[in-house]
């Protein structure tokens, strides 16, 4: 960000190291030459399970994901990305670190072993990891909000921007002790995905020796150093008095990214064809680790853009005793949640590529119905691009359709997962490119809503970077959202960015580089495109925008 590597940088084929991306769908691995970032080789494994649907109910927002999932896609992937590396990549492994998705916690035993990978819990949902965009737990989080604006003593509520989510911790903790009793049991703490892996790898699994990231424990758990770790067990205990063992096991420290979670076992060295030395790094969430590797700097937004999108912008620090600025309605502003040192605010939008995938698969209907497999989906494969090319041709416009983007509830600003997606000003003429363009254009009016917030409550946007799939795939919804936003758009060269700046901390944990900073000078490769906003479009889109804002208010009035 702005400090150079130091003189002791490492040689161009000295060392290798990994960095490990869970996504929704599938987990990346990188191996890389810290000198300079390359990519020597790269592996991805789509979760067999999670592919089939198994352990979700989308009509009741339920979504898990097996344990088994991630170790044994972990393991094909990591292996992949070092075969495809070359002879000799696999012993000069110096380290691995990685990002996941959250808030995807897990209950665990005594021994820290997730319940699922239990014989008497292997099919049970509830025992298995909560995906962040399962929203089962409407209720709890409004109970969390309904405590939080009564209770007399500290604001537990203020660094999460005020409003509890359905997607976080302490929400999905709440549902399944209230919802299955055997869990509940069974169940001493939970843990997250992205400091799970890295317990796991380095045998820590016992919920004294976990070492719990910053990351995940200030944007979803409710940690903050000036509490003296996470909320007092009275607060918890006026939720459910099971909440306060389970944080009992939670301990009160955290650790940032640039901080080792320990050394990987000799089980799982033998089983991956690497060190027994090998460094395994505390884990963070994707779009923070992604942010670093997508080339961040201070007061620029970075927009995660993939199936939901999240963004982070870092400010320094407070100084002389200074108070943060406290924004109202994020997802949480965390010491060192992105780059040790500095203060990482999070947001986002529950629904970005979901809200484009969700009208394809609307559309591709009848061929799901009428056709064999293999057809139906190398036709419904054409779809977006056909799409694509035909809403290009739609000038933008206050006479057009217009839709609210939350399909999957609203994130932020102010989160709430009760509300609901919309389509207003459809007639007879209306056709399937002017809806596909309006959802996009939907999906960019809340991302200005979440730059209008930041910057409304003191938070300096100089500049935004985006990175993700999506940032690739569909000119067309970058060239709205520059429009929408009449801000310049950067996209980091790295398409994997989240596994290149899991890669940079790797390197850190490991002592190749004194600070992330240092290591994101070194391996980050630049920026490849831009996006400019052309300036009479961005004025129509400026009316547009006024009626997206009533219409959300329309929504929220009668939802």
């Amino acid at each position: 960000m702005a400090q150079k590597a130091s003189a002791a940088s490492p040689k161009a084929g000295e060392h290798v190291v990994l960095g490990a991306d869970f996504g929704t769908d599938s987990v990346r691995v990188l191996a890389l030459d810290p000198a300079n970032g390359k990519t020597l080789g790269q592996g991805v494994r789509y979760y067999p399970r999670w592919k089939k649907g198994l352990y979700c109910v989308p009509l009741k927002q339920q979504f898990r994901q097996h344990p088994l999932d991630y170790l044994e896609s972990l393991e094909g992937a990591l292996k992949e990305a070092l075969a495809s590396a070359g002879d000799g990549a696999a012993a000069k492994v110096r380290s691995l670190s990685l990002d996941t998705t959250g808030s995807t916690p897990v209950f665990t035993g005594t021994d820290g072993v997730p319940l699922s990978l239990k014989p008497e819990f292997a099919e049970d949902p509830d025992a298995m990891f909560i995906l962040w965009k399962d929203h089962t737990s409407i209720a709890e989080a409004e109970a969390i909000n309904a405590l939080g604006g009564s209770w007399k003593g500290p604001n537990f509520l203020q660094f999460v921007g005020g409003i509890y989510s359905s997607e976080w911790f302490w929400a999905k903790a709440l549902h399944i002790l209230k919802t299955n009793a055997k869990v509940a049991k069974a169940g001493v703490t939970l843990v997250e995905h992205c400091d799970w892996i890295g317990a796991h790898l380095t045998g820590n699994e016992a919920p004294s020796k976990v070492k719990r990231g910053r990351c995940a424990a200030g944007h979803k758990g409710l940690w903050h150093a000036s509490f003296g770790g996470y909320p007092d067990k009275s607060f918890l205990k006026a939720l459910d008095p099971r909440l306060v063992t389970l944080a009992e096991n939670l301990g009160t420290q955290t650790y940032t990214a640039d901080v080792a979670a320990g050394t990987i076992t000799a089980e799982w060295a033998k089983k991956l064809g690497i060190p027994s030395n090998t460094i395994i790094g505390t884990g963070a969430f994707d779009v923070h680790m992604g942010a670093l590797g997508g080339g961040i700097e201070p007061h620029h937004l970075v927009k995660v853009m993939g199936t939901s999108c999240c963004d982070v912008v870092t400010s320094p620090l407070p100084k002389g005793g200074k108070a943060e600025t406290v924004v109202a309605g994020i997802c949480g502003q965390v010491d060192g949640s992105i780059v040790p040192g500095w203060l990482g605010y999070e947001a986002g939008q529950s629904a970005y590529g979901d809200v484009y995938a969700w009208f394809k698969n609307v559309l591709a209907w009848p061929l799901v119905k009428f056709l064999p497999a293999d057809q139906a989906e190398a036709l419904a494969d054409k779809i977006i691009p056909a799409l694509e090319e035909e809403a290009t041709k739609v000038p933008p416009s206050e006479d057009n359709v217009l839709a609210m983007d939350w399909l999957n509830g609203r994130r932020t600003p102010d989160a709430d997962q009760s509300l609901s997606g919309a389509l207003i000003g459809l007639k007879l003429g209306t056709d399937a490119p002017r809806i596909y363009r309006a959802l996009i254009e939907a999906t960019a009016f809340g991302s200005r809503a979440i730059v209008e917030r930041f910057e409304s409550q003191g938070v300096k946007i100089e500049g935004i970077i985006a990175i993700g799939g999506i940032t690739r795939k569909s000119k067309l919804v970058m060239q709205i959202l520059a429009d929408v936003l009449n801000r310049p758009i950067r996209v980091g060269a790295s398409d994997q960015a989240c596994a290149l700046g899991a890669g940079m901390f790797a390197a850190t944990v490991a002592g190749l580089y004194p600070t992330v900073e240092a290591a994101q000078e070194k391996m980050f490769p630049g920026f490849d495109l831009k996006f400019t906003p052309d300036k009479k479009t961005a004025k129509v889109y400026d009316g547009i925008y006024k009626k997206y804002q009533s219409l959300g208010a329309f929504l929220e009035k009668n939802k």
